[in-house]
């Protein structure tokens, strides 16, 4: 790998207000980051607590060694209240992210009578430059469980933001924005049964 190849690929972008990125991670080692049912329920709890003042969540999926968010960072105005004196936007999301990831590792640790990190440092987070790229990155994670094999049909795993958009259910999801994005239910539902090459966000695969 040459070396601004490798830089390229760990480069992590600052948070900016209103701006969209999918961030990603897995387990240290591959390993496990949620053992059964409640982990997953858990997770997204920590997550609204830590996070859901400051970001917007799109598409999101779960699974048993790693996770992917697409996310829409609220606006200035919004994060203003939340900061610190001397810390920029950027510093006070990613040390929420950091704190997220403690807690639920915690908990973890403690419940399952394991030590040391559950999660890879640092984390990653890719920001998000079109709105096909937007699209596609919607399709990718919800089509990850098939990717890798936990499912045969994507709309069957249901730690995903897939169900709770088409549901009519309240969710945390900005599910209207998400469904007008695409151009409504319907063409959100064909978009997701078309197959895709994921020529641009590839390198993005955790194995």
């Amino acid at each position: 790998m040459c070396y601004s190849h490798w830089i390229m690929k760990n480069y992590k972008p600052p948070f900016k207000s209103s701006h969209f990125y999918h961030v990603y991670n897995r387990g240290n080692n591959q390993q496990n980051i949620f053992y059964e049912r409640k982990n997953y329920d858990f997770f997204l709890k920590q997550w609204d607590e830590y996070l859901g003042e400051l970001v917007d969540v799109w598409a999101y999926c779960l699974l048993p060694n790693h996770f992917h968010f697409l996310i829409n960072t609220r606006s200035k105005e919004r994060l203003a209240k939340f900061q610190k004196l001397g810390k920029s936007n950027s510093k006070m999301i990613s040390n929420q992210f950091r704190n997220f990831f403690i807690s639920y590792t915690k908990s973890i640790n403690k419940v399952y009578n394991r030590t040391g990190s559950l999660f890879q440092k640092p984390f990653k987070r890719i920001k998000v430059d079109s709105e096909n790229y937007l699209l596609m990155l919607i399709h990718y994670i919800h089509h990850n469980p098939v990717h890798h094999n936990f499912v045969e049909e994507y709309s069957n795993w249901i730690f995903s933001s897939y169900p709770a958009i088409l549901s009519s259910r309240l969710t945390k999801i900005n599910r209207e924005e998400v469904l007008s994005f695409f151009g409504g239910r319907e063409k959100f539902l064909e978009y997701h049964q078309e197959m895709k090459s994921y020529t641009k966000i590839e390198h993005l695969t955790i194995d």
